[in-house]
């Protein structure tokens, strides 16, 4: 694969060839993600009975975990020295393992009484997203150290976002095909397909791990810095702060959309799911190429601002509109969610660049795993109201009837399934729409700071060249 290495002029760029083996390993990632976060409520509350406030119990104990496991595996990544990288022997090492967590949260004793599935639920939790975070976190940390250019990263994250597209969809898709529907009540053929779905995602991120390389003088010339002045630069980084604000508000409204997919197509639209993925991921997968267009005119946070306001206009229309303009409503939203799929880890790999200019060192890890920090709570608090509010507006479950799927739920039910896919994930966009007024890498300031990265940059191939 063609890597031209970066000059103080120019950045490092790549070939076609290489953009599609980086996107592989979202296909991985994606498709086990999607699953769990489609699959994980339905299939404890619904196909096991699990109650509502275990699985809120399990979501805030979770919560705590998922949200100190970023950071320091973080650190850890950003320090480690070896021959191999700093990133890739994580990706390696750690992908047998998040499949076998995977296959093991779906693999709870039916009928085995809520304390039985409740500490099953959360040991499993607990191990996948142990796993998953090591994994999500190198591979986004390595987006901003291998290339200096917007333009390649965005290119790679057009890559990433169609693939990991692609995986998502895949996640509805494989289970929905196996998980019970009217008149079955067997659960082994979606516990199959989960182990299908874990070996082929892990070859998937086996495949990128094996070719892509990290370049050497991040991890021979940069020296760690130490855990406390790491974190000092993290939280004096006013364009960190701004960022992450606006990512939180992108993962709660990606983790309530996803999740309640099955609910509205079931019991709102009462429409085959693939019906609803259709208008949902078809303009997505057309947003995403179209955020380079954008990007070009906008900048990479006006793009981001657009498109984030887009998905809010046609997830709140969702909660009031009439059913026939139900999918129409989700398709301008799929269009509009290409941005937090695409733009968000090139201006994470702006910050970055500013902090490298601050601190003489590539910290992507501890970006990213501060921001983990901040924003997976989002997905807790997602897991955890879904079920409340369910059980509130007087969701009738499938377990609650005899395993059959109950189409005739009370409007309150209705309106809270809509409020869920549509209102409060739609409020979240445009908050984190107007959060981005004051980001601050943008125009003039930009332009200056890429152009002294590039002089950094190689400054320091320079070194590496005198080590050798």
């Amino acid at each position: 694969m063609t890597q031209e290495p970066a000059t103080a002029a120019s950045p490092v760029k790549f070939s076609f060839k290489f953009k599609v083996t980086w996107g592989i390993a979202a296909l991985g990632t994606s498709f086990i993600s999607g699953t769990f976060a489609a699959l994980l409520t339905i299939f404890y509350q619904d196909y096991l009975g699990l109650g509502a406030k275990w699985i809120a119990l399990a979501s805030g104990i979770y919560a705590v975990w998922n949200a100190l496991n970023d950071p320091i595996f973080g650190y850890i990544t950003d320090s480690t020295r070896s021959k191999h990288g700093r990133r890739i022997p994580y990706m390696r090492f750690t992908a047998p393992f998040l499949a076998l967590s995977f296959i093991l949260v779906w693999l709870a004793p039916r009928g085995a009484g809520n304390n039985v599935l409740f500490f099953w639920m959360l040991g499993a939790m607990v191990f996948y997203d142990g796993c998953y975070t090591i994994i999500g976190l190198v591979y986004s940390a390595l987006l901003p150290e291998i290339t200096e250019s917007d333009s390649e990263r965005n290119g790679l994250q057009i890559s990433s976002a169609i693939f990991g597209l692609l995986g998502m969809l895949l996640g509805f898709i494989v289970p929905d095909m196996v998980r019970p529907k009217t008149g079955a009540t067997s659960i082994l053929p979606l516990q199959i397909s989960m182990v299908a779905v874990a070996i082929f995602s892990m070859a998937c991120i086996l495949l990128t791990a094996s070719k892509v390389k990290e370049r050497p003088e991040f991890t021979k010339v940069d020296k760690p810095i130490a855990l406390w002045p790491s974190l000092k630069f993290t939280f004096t980084s006013k364009s960190f702060l701004i960022l992450v604000a606006q990512n939180f508000m992108s993962i709660l409204m990606s983790s309530l959309v996803l999740a309640m997919v099955y609910y509205l197509a079931d019991y709102v639209l009462q429409l085959n799911t693939m019906v609803v993925l259709a208008f949902l991921f078809i303009p997505l997968l057309i947003g995403v190429p179209v955020t380079n267009i954008i990007r070009k005119k906008l900048g990479v946070s006006g793009a981001q601002q657009l498109l984030l306001a887009i998905a809010g206009i046609g997830l709140i229309a969702m909660t009031f509109a009439p059913r026939a303009l139900l999918l129409p409503c989700l398709a301008l939203a799929g269009f509009g969610l290409a941005g937090p799929q695409t733009l968000t880890n090139v201006m994470f790999a702006q910050v970055a660049d500013e902090d490298e200019l601050r601190s003489g060192v590539r910290r992507e890890g501890a970006f990213f795993g501060v921001n983990a920090l901040i924003t997976k709570p989002a997905q807790s608090i997602a897991i955890a109201i879904i079920p409340w509010i369910l059980e509130v507006t007087k969701f009738v479950t499938r377990d609650a009837n005899g395993g059959e799927i109950y189409l005739n739920q009370p409007a309150a039910a209705l309106f809270g399934i809509k409020s869920l896919m549509g209102l409060i994930p739609g409020l979240a966009m445009l908050i984190g729409a107007v959060i981005l007024f004051w980001y601050p890498l943008q125009g003039k300031k930009l332009k200056e700071m890429q152009t002294k990265v590039l002089e950094m940059h190689a400054n320091k191939t320079a070194q590496l060249d005198k080590m050798d």
